[in-house]
């Protein structure tokens, strides 16, 4: 797990979850083979009533199963820690009791004679879930796999919701209805369920019926006639606000919690859009018969593709004023929506192929951003996830993309499915072109409708798509493990008017084969030479007219690799100025913010400041050394303007924050006006910008910022009370944290323990320090306690060096508890 400067890092927010993450080393497991299909799921209706009281559900299962290659006269379902009351031969309605065994995760069930092959036959099974008395085991990436959940049941939290919701990824639904919980199964279903009449229900498919039962509940039934797989099946009931709209006549809704209402539009507004975009870009119209999305709170995950009723987490909430800034989220509903494509519609036939879920709807994040935002936002998108892998996960190296090797299927999702199969599928593209590779996506999916797939199987649809062999590819990527480091150096020799580029793959073990264009700008015109490296030294010569300005190799800035590239400065600011990608002229910025004082360097990065891409202005802006002399006369006019004027709150915002670093009180004015901004972000920064100034003006406006502050605004505020010393703000930080959400605590926490290590009053401290380790604690569901640490650390050695013994003692455990 990695810690964010939400909107003040060339990542976002929006990867956090990934971020949080660990690393962990690969221990040699046993070869996980596809789950063996002995019977096929056909339909599963269920009867669901809800024990909010014992938090238990009571159910009734009518499963339609048929053998699928031989003739079987035995049944074994998952049924996870539940109680069986009945289990019976369901044949014109009349129930046969049938012989079983149970050992509290498979059902075993003697059939009442030999079934043929595609010969029906029905299972009825009355049982009890009780999903907190299954002890099992999360993950990373899902932190609980108890399958039902049930939020604040008896409303102890004054001011939570009441919920229930499901999570069934990988193997958890089984917890509360019984079935063959395998991905590569599929089923339609029919689900009632009894719930108080006042609150709102939804599951998969279309509601048939309604039927209020007189005794305060109401009975909903949800039908399904299209297959899918059964650990996409959902439910959720609570108190929702549904908003709905229509995409070619069917549902899109949004159910949120009523206070959430406002901006509920404005959070899930582009929904219709991304359906129709994706569904041109495939070929295939969005293929359910509705889509909607929920919101529900204290969610094990950041959001789940059940098919037609998306779960998002509450972080994704955001309001107005936040929104004004970005949506944080936008990259994660365009994640899920695409999942009903690749996932939903077309299934992973085993965990082992989870690329073909996770890699595609990670890649499917940049070409929206790509089609909303343009060129340079679909490659900023796809740069940060690059970033993800390549820079937070050296241990990833060694894992395959493909793995039948796994110790438990929650392992695959991490960078290596995700973020790395998101690049690998962005070089498929860019080698066998956009049509070219839409079609092969087309084709994937309609050879294997409400099916599932495998690598392979991508794999032969893009052949037949291009024509082209592309085992090669698939060896290098899917089945083998790394990515190249690359070292790049150049000569010119002016007698034969020769370039050479001098290319080689310095990592250990295999070699790559990297087709890629170089780029060589001759008298400011470009030339591009295609040409593949298949060694780990390759040297590449061009006779040229003249000396290049530029040579600029991976001209397509695709290439999923750690570069050493050795142009000059010169090269990379002529670079910023004519290579036109995202990442040439991020490059370009990287290389002059640590050579501000040439010149050449330091007019890059102010015009840069003013680049037409709002996230390179903030990049450049972030880098300016303002303790420059020349720097700050060449910049400050251009942060002025922009301060003021730009269009984006997170420009003008990092505008603030370089003006704030000259810590000039010429620009107090400036600071003062830009705190009445709408936008969090701007007036975070102008906060920040008083602070450098004036900290007991600071002080003073945090005072009259705290009862409207979220994320940027609420953390700059932290960052001033926890410097200030005064220990009557540490209640801010208790109410603050009771009402944030956990993406969104760490710099919170961050101030709050470092005011704390300035009290020498036990009982406040005792309090206040509790206090704090209960939601730090919040974060082990996600293995990411360890970030705190060094803090902890903090604490205890000002409290040692202060003669606090109990502090430090209470310090010391913290620090103990957090490292395990």
């Amino acid at each position: 797990m990695r810690k964010l400067s939400v909107n003040q890092s060339i990542i976002t927010i929006a990867y956090i979850l990934f971020l949080w993450l660990p690393a962990v080393a690969q221990q040699p497991v046993a070869y996980r083979a596809s789950a063996p299909k002995l019977h096929d799921l056909v339909h599963t209706a269920l009867e669901v009533r809800l024990d909010y009281a014992k938090q238990f559900l009571y159910g009734k299962a009518a499963i339609t199963l048929q053998p699928h290659a031989y003739p079987m006269d035995s049944l074994q379902l998952d049924a996870k820690g539940m109680e069986i009351r009945e289990v019976a031969l369901l044949a014109a309605g009349k129930h046969t009791p049938l012989q079983y065994s149970y050992d509290s995760l498979q059902l075993h069930i003697k059939l009442n004679k030999t079934y043929q092959p595609g010969e029906k036959y029905q299972v009825y099974i009355a049982y009890t879930s009780r999903p907190n008395l299954f002890k099992s085991e999360g993950s990373a990436a899902i932190s609980s796999a108890k399958g039902l959940y049930f939020i604040n049941p008896d409303s102890a939290n004054a001011g939570k919701p009441v919920q229930v919701w499901t999570q069934g990824e990988t193997e958890a639904n089984s917890v509360w209805f019984p079935t063959i919980d395998k991905p590569n199964q599929k089923t339609t279903t029919q689900i009632s369920i009894t719930a108080p009449a006042k609150y709102v229900t939804l599951s998969n498919g279309y509601l048939t019926a309604q039927h209020n039962n007189g005794d305060g509940t109401r009975t909903d039934t949800w039908k399904m006639d299209q297959p899918y797989a059964p650990y996409l099946v959902m439910m959720a009931v609570g108190n929702f606000y549904v908003h709905k709209e229509k995409w070619k006549g069917k549902e899109v809704s949004y159910y949120v919690e009523p206070v959430q209402a406002p901006y509920v539009k404005q959070l899930f507004g582009n929904t219709p859009e991304m359906m129709s975009f994706y569904s041109s870009l495939l070929g295939v119209d969005y293929p359910w018969n509705k889509y909607v999305q929920v919101v529900v709170r204290d969610f094990v995950s950041g959001a789940m593709e059940n098919t037609t009723a998306t779960v998002h987490g509450d972080f994704t909430y955001q309001n107005n004023r936040q929104l004004l800034d970005e949506n944080i989220w936008e990259g994660n509903i365009a994640h899920e929506l695409f999942h009903h494509w690749f996932g939903d519609y077309v299934t992973t036939e085993s965990w082992a192929n989870l690329t073909v879920n996770e890699s595609f709807a990670n890649y499917s994040e940049t070409l929206w951003s790509e089609y909303k935002h343009g060129a340079d936002g679909g490659d900023y998108t796809n740069y940060n996830a690059a970033q993800i892998y390549l820079t937070y996960s050296p241990e990833d190296e060694h894992k395959h993309l493909v793995r039948f090797d796994y110790d438990h299927a929650e392992d695959l999702m991490d960078r290596v499915t995700y973020q790395k199969g998101g690049r690998i599928l962005h070089m498929l593209r860019n080698y066998l072109g956009k049509e070219v590779f839409n079609k092969g996506m087309h084709l994937y999916l309609t050879q294997n409708a409400y099916k599932t797939g495998e690598a392979q199987q991508v794999r032969l649809a893009m052949e037949e798509a291009s024509g082209k062999d592309l085992n090669w590819f698939f060896d290098q990527w899917y089945y083998g493990s790394g990515h190249p480091y690359l070292d790049m150096q150049y000569a010119w020799d002016e007698a034969s008017k020769t370039q050479t580029v001098y290319i080689q793959q310095t990592q250990t073990g295999k070699t790559f084969t990297l087709p890629f264009a170089i780029d060589i700008y001759v008298n400011g015109k470009k030339e591009r030479h295609d040409v593949w490296m298949k060694t780990k030294a390759d040297t590449f010569r061009f006779v040229l007219a003249a000396k290049p300005q530029l040579v600029n190799v991976d001209g397509d800035k695709i290439l999923l690799a750690k570069k050493t590239d050795h142009k000059s400065l010169q090269e990379y600011v002529y670079q910023y100025f004519h290579a036109p990608l995202f990442l040439d002229r991020l490059e370009a910025i990287q290389q002059a913010a640590g050579a501000q004082q040439d010149g050449d360097a330091r007019n890059m990065l102010v015009a840069a400041c003013k680049d037409k891409f709002f996230r390179l202005r903030t990049a450049a802006m972030d880098s300016l050394n303002m303790q420059l002399p020349e720097v700050r006369s060449a910049a400050l006019p251009v942060l002025l303007a922009i301060a003021r004027n730009d269009s984006s709150t997170l420009a003008q915002a990092a505008a603030l924050n370089a003006i704030g670093r000259t810590k000039d009180s010429a620009y107090l004015s400036l600071f003062r006006e830009k705190i009445n901004s709408r936008s969090y972000s701007v007036q975070a920064a102008a906060l920040n910008g008083i602070a450098a100034i004036d900290m007991p003006m600071a002080l003073q406006y945090a005072g009259q910022l705290e009862k409207d502050s979220k994320d940027l605004l609420s953390w700059a505020i932290a960052g001033i009370y926890g410097r200030s010393g005064d220990t009557s703000k540490l209640a801010f930080f208790s109410k603050q944290l009771d009402g944030m959400f956990i993406n969104r605590k760490s710099r919170m926490i961050a101030g709050y323990l470092l005011l704390l290590s300035q009290t020498s009053n036990a009982d406040l401290f005792k309090t206040h320090f509790d206090n704090a380790l209960t939601h730090i604690r919040d974060y082990k569901q996600y293995k990411a306690q360890g970030r705190f640490v060094p803090l902890l650390q903090m604490v205890h050695d000002k409290k040692e060096a202060a003669h606090l013994p109990a502090q430090s003692a209470q310090a010391a455990t913290a620090v103990k508890e957090m490292s395990n």
